[in-house]
């Protein structure tokens, strides 16, 4: 148990993202990109938006995209607040806005009535905290001129230069490895700030977008792929407690696909060893350290390899003490990062277990 929890660890953290780049260099599937300009319905969900709708509007309106090829469409999920009259207000001087009113349900559901109130060959989506760069969209859309891309999905950057959070710097890991996925021939996972599918190819799956999409198009014959010049910007969680939290509400629909979308099922064995290295093993991080650090104990007086492991692990504790306290400690900062996303990961598989994964979404304090 000591040695299988900590090689799952080594190997979904550092040896999985290495090998996938070594292996880019001898293998790479190259997506055929043209400049093409199709139709899109460009999606945004929102619920109780009314701090951002409208720079959002106006930010979509400043693609370079040609507007008479370009809907937006703001799926309204049972909002409260001021965002629907922001959003008719725009509507009203532009003829490709459009407020889609929904009776609250939840994201999928909005987005899925969206989808069906609209026909555009090109379905485009994005958060409604996100900003977008002018060549966000053409950038995207370029990648459908390979006829075996059916989703893609961009880069997004978060910025903010206040808090203690450290999603940025997980962040440009997770897209380091996403660029090698993608180069393999498919991404194991895609982000809510900017994506796109084609409308042939849409499904009104149960397991959400952003785990769900690209694992499915993989197992119907299909390429899920990642283009980082396509650029989002959002504001992550001010805070590392604020990003625990809205892990803790996340994770459950990750847990979700896991258990009950078949997701290993149907897929080449290159692309199920992505899965397993990448959303398996990242998964159970919380539990392999719980493992590791509970062997570590029983085994301390078998050997030096032991007491290495247990005196490793109470050191980076520490770091990570250093790093709730905010003390001014190198890579404290991180190290508690760490820790509460990897305790994430095992309080989130407690809620879905209780409560399964809510269609309510809840806003991040401080991301808008």
């Amino acid at each position: 148990m000591f040695w299988a929890s900590l090689g799952g660890l080594a190997w979904t953290h550092v040896g999985y993202p290495v090998a996938a780049a070594g292996l880019r260099r001898l293998r790479t599937r190259e997506v055929r990109k043209d400049e093409i300009t199709p139709r899109v319905s460009l999606i945004v969900p929102a619920h109780d938006e009314a701090d951002v709708i409208g720079q959002r509007v106006q930010n979509l309106l400043e693609l370079d995209y040609p507007p008479e090829l370009l809907e937006i469409v703001v799926a309204s999920d049972g909002s409260e607040d001021s965002t629907d009259e922001i959003v008719e207000r725009y509507a009203s001087q532009n003829g490709n806005i459009r407020l889609l009113r929904c009776e609250r349900a939840g994201k999928l559901p909005a987005l899925n009535r969206a989808v069906r109130e609209t026909e555009s060959e090109i379905l485009a989506f994005g958060d409604a905290n996100a900003v977008w760069a002018p060549d966000a969209l053409r950038t995207l859309v370029r990648n459908f001129a390979d006829p075996d891309v059916a989703y893609v999905c961009g880069q997004v950057r978060f910025q903010r230069r206040d808090g203690t959070n450290k999603e940025g710097v997980y962040w440009r890991y997770e897209m380091w490895l996403r660029e090698s996925e993608s180069a393999l021939g498919s991404i194991t996972g895609g982000n809510g700030a900017i994506y796109a599918v084609r409308r042939s190819d849409y499904v009104e799956w149960p397991f959400g977008h952003d785990q769900g999409f690209p694992n499915l198009m993989v197992q119907r014959g299909r390429r899920a792929v990642y283009e980082p010049a396509a650029l989002a910007f959002e504001k992550p969680s001010r805070d590392i407690e604020d990003e625990y939290r809205r892990k803790v509400r996340m994770l459950p629909w990750s847990w979700r696909h896991l258990f009950e979308a078949g997701s290993l099922r149907g897929v080449p064995p290159l692309y199920l060893m992505e899965l397993v290295s990448h959303r398996v093993l990242r998964y159970a991080s919380g539990f392999l350290h719980l493992a590791l650090l509970a062997t570590s104990i029983a085994l301390v007086d078998e050997g030096l390899p032991y007491k290495a492991a247990l005196a490793a692990q109470g050191a980076w504790l520490a770091l990570a003490a250093a790093g709730k306290l905010r003390l001014p400690v190198p890579l404290a900062g991180l190290a508690y990062y760490y820790l509460l996303m990897s305790w994430a990961t095992v309080v989130s598989l407690g809620r879905y277990l209780r409560e399964g994964a809510p269609l309510m979404w809840e806003k991040a304090e401080g991301t808008r």
